[in-house]
């Protein structure tokens, strides 16, 4: 899909995201960090674009997707830009605690590669918590390898991230 409308994933709705959906996102991310000790969201400085998640990666020609639950609460979401021709860079890729280990991160992942082919990426991209041993277990697994080194990202929560990598 293209045009980064809405799809389903088993009884769950894949939608564009829109600015309305910021207040859900942090939550989102507040549960997924909760699982982290030093992990902490912080609205004002740290994650400028959930406070307008509808424009965040659109300038770039990117996307930024929510993933409803049966209930219309966001439960996952994920997000694309292309920072260079012929490259892509994911971003906010989360699954809410409750959801998990239903296959939705891989899912989410072969959807933002199928976004960026499309988009004329050729190489895709991200950079990862170095505490979230978890989802780097998920990338691995679905074809990314782990470049060497770390990055300090000069968050609230002192993070240190390592890139992940692979051919489109």
């Amino acid at each position: 899909m293209n045009d980064g409308g809405v799809m389903t994933m088993d009884d769950l709705r894949l939608r564009p995201a829109t600015d309305d959906d910021a207040q859900d996102l942090f939550g989102l991310l507040s549960l997924c960090f909760a699982d982290y000790p030093g992990c902490y969201v912080d609205p004002h400085e740290d994650l400028p674009d959930l406070r307008a998640p509808g424009r965040a990666f659109a300038g770039s020609g990117g996307a930024f997707w929510v993933l409803d639950d049966e209930r219309g609460r966001v439960c996952a979401c994920v997000a694309v830009d292309f920072p260079e021709r012929g490259v892509a860079e994911l971003h906010r890729l989360y699954v809410r605690p409750d959801q998990r280990r239903r296959g939705l991160g891989g899912r989410l992942v072969a959807h933002v590669e199928r976004f960026a082919r499309q988009g004329g990426a050729r190489h895709l991209f991200f950079w990862s918590d170095t505490r979230f041993e978890a989802a780097h277990r998920l990338y691995q697994r679905v074809g990314y390898r782990l470049v060497p080194g770390e990055r300090p990202l000069g968050d609230i929560s002192n993070s240190m991230e390592v890139r992940f990598e692979r051919d489109l």
